[in-house]
């Protein structure tokens, strides 16, 4: 056995090596057999969180809620912008390199033969992290689908599905009546399945049924009214009242923290959270690159969205900003979305396009999004009005922006998480 790596960086670097990530190794037969040689469990309750959109937004307001009434929180969520330790959260601070080096160690040493993924073992090892850091409750983001991801191998004491649309449909299927089952595919018998899908597919309330799993449904089981100031949250049996609006920007966040809510009233006699906590906890959550304002002018916005349904509620939120002289985007994304059915909400809102290319084979070409996105240039319009430019990276597609827009513009970096990160990275260097 040659030696392991000895630094956090050396370690990713073999993970990404060893298997290549060209296709997604079906089946969790060999992570639960890993799983099983290194007695992975949990001694406190797991939340799991899958959907398409807002997984994110809803496990940072149940961090942000359960560390304010004073329990040690334990958080999984991906993928990280500028550093790998941002997946793994002990009492809302990331986790050190020592310790995840640890938990890699813990890994390798009883996966022999067994071949994991970067993904899968990278999921094992910060799972194991958690289970062993003395928290009061995991929070567990699954990645892609539900049913396969390798996050599934751990049961769920509350399992929450935020929402069901079409994204990566090579691996998930090309419905949302497809899709919803793989997300149910984290329900469990008998235990609390929270949907905050207004519109859930019948596929997922099937499967809940077929295994009995309880099932939380929004306008049935719990539901939210709001008014400019304030708003509430009515479950089965808990009411909660006169709630401060998420301090995640957008439309969707009040059925992210509807749900996130609703797990809580789950678990209200094992980690009863009161309501100046809960408040505190809504006012004082972030999460980066989700309709994130950064200070200062132009105004910027970073959004991860990268399938129609974020882009959709992308254009919404950028409507309801205000006035702005021109809107400038830094834009890459990866070819196998539906790149049509995502710049098609911002027709009419971005006048000037920054196109790149992303680190990733995945990438759509920069040439491939102008020719798509000149298509959109109103008639008429002057080169003052409308232009589209390509770039090789995020930073110089922003630094473009950076250069070109005044103070009464704003810029919006959209498209993938790599945009986003690229375009957080290039700030952190020019800040230094």
């Amino acid at each position: 056995m040659s030696t392991l790596p000895t630094t956090l960086p050396d370690w990713l670097a073999l993970l990404e090596s060893r298997h290549a990530e060209t296709h997604i190794d079906m089946g969790l037969d060999r992570v639960r057999a890993v799983k099983e040689r290194m007695g992975l469990a949990f001694s406190c309750p797991v939340i799991m969180v899958a959907g398409t959109n807002g997984k994110g937004s809803t496990c940072a307001m149940l961090e942000a809620m359960l560390l304010q009434s004073g329990y040690r929180v334990g958080l999984y969520i991906k993928p990280h912008f500028l550093d790998f330790n941002e997946r793994a959260r002990i009492n809302g601070e990331m986790a050190s390199d020592e310790a995840i080096i640890a938990a890699f160690d813990a890994v390798e040493s009883v996966r022999g033969e067994v071949s994991l993924t970067y993904f899968e073992f990278t999921t094992l090892a910060i799972m194991q992290l958690i289970s062993q850091a003395g928290v009061d409750v995991a929070i567990l983001e699954v990645g892609l689908g539900g049913r396969l991801d390798a996050v599934n191998v751990v049961d769920a004491d509350v399992a929450i599905v935020t929402s069901v649309d079409i994204d990566h449909t090579d691996y998930l299927g090309d419905t949302r009546e497809k899709i919803g089952f793989e997300k149910a595919g984290i329900f469990r018998p008998g235990k609390p399945a929270i949907c905050s899908d207004p519109v859930p597919p019948q596929s997922l309330i099937d499967h809940a049924e077929a295994i009995g799993a309880d099932l939380w449904l929004l306008g049935r089981d719990f539901n939210y009214q709001g008014d400019q100031q304030q708003w509430s949250y009515g479950g089965r049996g808990q009411r909660r009242n006169s709630l401060a609006y998420p301090a995640l920007r957008g439309a969707n966040q009040l059925l992210n923290a509807s749900a996130a809510l609703a797990a809580l009233e789950v678990l209200r006699m094992q980690l009863p959270c009161g309501a100046q906590e809960v408040r505190a906890g809504l006012a004082m959550v972030e999460l980066p690159g989700r309709f994130q304002v950064l200070p200062g002018r132009p105004t910027q916005v970073l959004d991860v969205a990268h399938n129609p349904h974020a882009a959709a509620a992308l254009a919404h939120n950028l409507g309801n900003m205000g006035f702005h002289r021109f809107t400038y985007a830094v834009f890459g994304i990866m070819e196998d979305k539906d790149i049509e059915a995502v710049i098609a909400p911002l027709r009419g809102i971005v006048d000037h396009w920054c196109v790149t290319a992303l680190p990733s084979p995945r990438s759509a070409r920069p040439e491939q999004l102008a020719e798509k996105l000149a298509a959109l240039q109103p008639a008429g319009a002057k080169a003052d009005d409308f232009s589209v430019t390509a770039f090789a990276t995020p930073a110089e597609a922003y630094a473009n922006a950076v250069s070109r827009a005044g103070e009464n513009d704003r810029i919006v970096v959209f498209g993938s998480f790599y945009t986003v990160a690229g375009v957080m990275a290039a700030r952190k260097s020019s800040l230094h």
